[in-house]
């Protein structure tokens, strides 16, 4: 419900903004956009064509530029950014906090860079600088340096002093971390404990020794995961050497989540989470160029599997109305069992120790699945056709396909994750092409054999 209820303001908040830019009144358009937040900015952004978003993005606030820039697609932030000077980028960009900025940091023009570099002070452009130095998708990137750091063997009353000399704490605080002299990590303290805690306890009496630290290499699945699986709101990142070097909190964890389901929904066909909805037609036709030809591809080949049996379907046209519905139902229980698969392989929950018994498993409910329908399509070919050689061909296909679908739906990911390729992106074409030739090549060979005289 309250999906649908997000879903119904965007669309209403993406009406009133096309009524009022069609009406050529500014105005509304301007109050209308700098009520929202920066994700909903963003939101509306990539729902609109390139000329009505440059509009809209020329009428929001010059503060919100950077968060905005932040909530939304490499393809749209690179329209926006080409309708910006460097004065404007340099602006945005200096009103991110350090994680956010080094998101938007390679999307940067080198001009820029420089200028952003300059703007910055020491401490903080090493901080970026150091976040750069780890992969993408890793937590380095995902962290945010900016934390407030006590030693063990002060107390409590010295804590809340030093806080109060400070006068802010970072945003999204909700521990502090407990360091050695060289940084190391040694645990954490909850702002809750901090305030009841007695004044004079020291604050090695009340930390909490036992939180884990994420590695920084730590890719951000597993980030994800970690957070999942204990509710953790924040947790620290350090280096190989245990030096702290900032804090992941539940808010990025969210984003991982979102970016992660959107990944996996568009890779199925073949298509960028990045993308954007109205990228000029060359840019799109040539991205989606790649994955039609690949499929060509794989229909070729079916189709070759198809014309080495053009005697029997000369022979046997019900050949022809049947083995369609053979190859369906194998892409559908292989799809069903690669989902499956890959979402059990971003959770963690697939290893070498379980994946034969996996297989076992997934092999004893297509053997299941495929005798049930076997003996449902067969019995309607038999009252169709009158030929009782037909139905077992039928049926013994639709059996001999489920399985090599639950096969094929167990195997490739794993296939495909241990070569380096993302099974989520070629899986779906990968699968049908093993289920359609199968389909085809099981039934038309079985029919040649048991109808062709």
């Amino acid at each position: 419900m309250a999906e649908t209820t997000q879903q119904d303001k965007t669309a209403k908040q993406l009406r009133l903004l096309e009524q009022a830019l069609d009406s050529g009144r500014l105005g509304p358009v301007k109050r209308l956009v700098n009520t929202l937040s920066a994700a909903e900015i963003g939101n509306l952004l990539e729902s609109l064509p390139s000329a009505k978003r440059q509009v809209v993005w020329g009428l929001v606030d010059a503060e919100d530029d950077g968060e905005v820039l932040v909530h939304v697609g490499e393809d749209v932030r690179e329209d926006l950014l080409r309708a910006m000077d460097t004065d404007e980028i340099v602006a945005a960009a200096e009103s991110l906090d350090i994680d956010d900025l080094a998101d938007l940091f390679e999307d940067l023009p080198d001009t820029v860079v420089d200028e952003v570099l300059k703007s910055m002070d020491r401490e903080n452009r090493e901080r970026l600088e150091q976040m750069l130095t780890y992969d993408e998708d890793t937590a380095g990137r995902l962290m945010n340096p900016d934390v407030v750091t006590v030693r063990a063997d002060v107390t409590v009353d010295v804590v809340l002093r030093y806080l109060r000399l400070r006068g802010e704490l970072p945003e999204a605080t909700d521990h502090l971390y407990v360091v050695s002299r060289r940084r190391q990590y040694q645990g954490r303290l909850s702002l809750a404990q901090l305030l009841t805690a007695d004044p004079a306890v020291a604050v090695n009496r009340i930390m909490d020794a036992d939180q884990p630290a994420i590695d920084a290499e730590t890719e951000v699945a597993e980030v994800a995961q970690r957070f999942a699986n204990y509710d953790w709101l924040s947790a620290p990142v350090v280096d190989e050497n245990n030096v702290l070097l900032g804090h992941i909190t539940i808010d990025d964890v969210v984003d991982i989540i979102r970016d992660q389901a959107e990944h996996q929904a568009l890779g199925a066909a073949g298509l960028d989470e990045e993308e954007d909805l109205f990228a000029p037609v060359p840019r799109t036709t040539k991205r989606r160029a790649v994955w039609l030809g690949i499929n060509l591809l794989t229909a070729f080949l079916a189709s070759w599997v198809i014309g080495n049996f053009e005697n029997v379907l000369k022979q046997v046209v019900a050949c022809a109305v049947l083995m369609p519905i053979v190859a369906s139902m194998g892409g559908v229980a292989g799809t069903q069992v690669q989902t499956l698969m890959i979402r059990a392989m971003a959770l963690g929950q697939v290893s070498a120790s379980n994946a034969m018994h996996l297989l076992r498993k997934e092999m004893l409910v297509a053997l299941a699945n495929g005798i049930l329908w076997a003996l449902t399509v067969g019995g309607v070919a038999l009252l169709i056709y009158r030929d009782a050689w037909l139905a077992l061909a039928f049926g013994a296909a639709m059996v001999l396909n489920l399985l090599a679908a639950a096969f094929t739906g167990v195997f490739l990911p794993l296939a495909l994750r241990r070569v380096g390729i993302d099974p989520a992106l070629a899986g779906g074409v990968l699968l049908t092409t093993v289920t359609d030739c199968c389909g085809f090549a099981t039934f038309l060979g079985l029919s040649t054999v048991l109808l062709v005289r």
